[in-house]
């Protein structure tokens, strides 16, 4: 693959973006090198073709005075989960995060408390059936932005992604997701982190 133009641009600016963020944990030190090493090595880290791991883009959306945390009822994990989706190419992960958001939640106004990263996550997915299709178990290498949206905005679900779309208090977040792994490992992780953005 020949790397051009704006897609090797934002590439290096990310590359660049992961080097200089600062782990918050043993855990995203681990996966930022994990994350760091496989874009590296592998000029289609951004593609879904690698079916072993591919970056993804999550977001942890809060509302203005940050009591609030958006969240969806996701039907592949039957949880209610934050909101993200596959780079599918585009190499700008924040416009994914931001995409993602606005497409998820039906919300228009939503934009990034920092343009830097949030949070890094090598997250397992197991298999699973998505469109009548098979896709074996594989990673995402995940990088997560903090965003802002409104919690009076009307919001949407995206019934071949979600059936639910709610704002919780970030204490009722942590309950409502049925993943415990998520809970303990990511969610609790950005409850804390959202604290020091107040």
């Amino acid at each position: 693959m020949i790397l051009e133009g704006n897609y090797a641009m934002n590439r290096q600016k990310l590359v660049s973006q992961i080097r200089r963020y600062v782990p918050y944990n043993e855990q995203e030190e681990a996966d930022k090198a994990l994350i760091l090493n496989w874009i590296e090595k592998n000029d289609d880290a951004f593609l879904r073709d690698n079916v072993v791991a591919h970056m993804t883009a999550s977001a942890w959306v809060v509302d203005k005075d940050r009591s609030k945390v958006l969240m969806v009822y996701h039907n592949i994990y039957r949880s209610w989960s934050w909101l993200g989706g596959h780079a599918d190419g585009e190499t700008d992960l924040l416009a994914v995060a931001i995409r993602e958001v606005k497409e998820e939640a039906g919300i228009s106004d939503v934009r990034p408390v920092s343009e830097e990263i949030f949070s890094l996550e090598s997250l397992t997915v197991d298999e699973h059936v998505k469109k009548g299709r098979y896709v074996s178990s594989h990673l995402h290498l995940n990088v997560t932005y903090l965003l802002e949206a409104d919690s009076e905005e009307q919001v949407s679900v995206k019934a071949d992604e979600n059936s639910g779309v709610a704002w919780f208090t970030p204490e009722e977040a942590l309950k409502k997701s049925t993943e415990p792994w998520f809970v303990e490992r990511v969610y609790a992780k950005l409850v804390e982190k959202t604290k020091s953005w107040r």
